[in-house]
């Protein structure tokens, strides 16, 4: 199924994993506590409220381990490029099989009784408590945010200045190859030269022809135009650094269309030709679409602050 497959935002931060946690434990304690489904309204046991509330317990546990935990562990299969809705439905199918089989660990150890029978109780038990809301859930998740960055995406383009397109090639994107001399030029006429982490290496280049910064662990990709064309280059540094030199080059007052829009990315502001939306939220094209670069929910603001003094 297509919907599956589609990209679906992924908060990563641990403070939300552990009130996610929180919350879904409290929710499944009060519910049992408050309704005593399922047979626990004649569940006779010393201490009741408590062996219930055991059970929000187990939930808060467990949903803090594979949302909080595991990710932190092993980050890749977590990073939100690369999540979907099929991953997040999964995911909360298997919170669900661990929950079932503690709270069948759970009631054995209260019970004193370990007979297997039990087991397949307490999955269907679990799984009608908590699939199918969640499972809604997630798929109206989606359909709001998709909704909304669409549209959203879709104000922003079309408050850009003209850039060529595939159908209709208009005027050539401005870099420095491009832009006339004279002394209305700015941008196209300076140069920045970004220096590696050995204070050795450099890689000098018109601000006008810097496209976008990429981090990957302890390097970073400059993407930048050559002959109207995509090309890269790779620097030992990390892109903090690299970031500050964008933004602190004595004698360069007009580098502040750079800007941090992910964690792993700085973009030239300038170079955006269109931007569009999906359920994890922007994503800016540039150089007729050669490059595509993501924007983080954290800087939405920022950016659209900052395309606001672009435009």
């Amino acid at each position: 199924m297509d919907l599956l497959r589609q990209p679906y935002p992924r908060n990563e931060t641990p403070g939300h994993a552990w009130r996610l946690a929180l919350f879904f434990g409290l929710f499944v304690g009060l519910f049992l506590w408050l309704f005593q489904p399922f047979g626990l309204a004649t569940w006779q046991t010393a201490h009741k409220s408590l062996k219930i509330w055991g059970y929000g317990l187990i939930t808060f546990g467990i949903t803090a381990f594979c949302n909080g935990v595991v990710p932190r562990l092993i980050p890749r299969p977590f990073a939100e490029e690369r999540w979907t809705v099929g991953k997040e439905i999964a995911q909360i199918l298997l919170h669900i099989v661990l929950i079932s089989v503690a709270n069948w660990l759970y009631i054995a150890w209260l019970t004193n009784n370990y007979v297997t029978e039990g087991f397949g109780w307490s999955l269907a038990v679990t799984l009608l408590v908590g699939i199918f809301p969640v499972a809604g859930a997630v798929v109206a998740n989606y359909i709001r945010q998709l909704k909304r960055y669409q549209q959203q995406a879709a104000t922003l383009s079309a408050k850009l200045p003209p850039h060529p397109t595939a159908d209709a090639p208009a005027p050539p994107v401005v870099t420095s190859a491009t832009k006339p001399a004279g002394p209305s030029a700015t941008s196209s006429e300076t140069r920045i030269t970004l220096v590696a982490e050995n204070e050795k290496d450099t890689f000098t280049i018109p601000t006008a022809d810097l496209l976008a910064i990429e981090s990957s662990d302890n390097y970073c990709t400059i993407f930048f135009v050559r002959k109207q064309t995509l090309a890269k280059e790779l620097m030992r540094s990390s892109l903090s650094r690299l970031e500050s030199q964008l933004t602190n080059s004595p004698g360069l007052t007009d580098t502040n269309h750079f800007v941090r829009c992910h964690r792993s990315y700085v973009v030239n502001l300038e170079q955006v030709e269109r931007i569009s939306g999906n359920a994890q939220g922007y994503k800016l094209h540039l150089l007729n679409g050669q490059l595509t670069v993501p924007v983080a929910r954290k800087y939405n603001d920022t950016l659209i602050a900052q395309l606001g003094q672009q435009v």
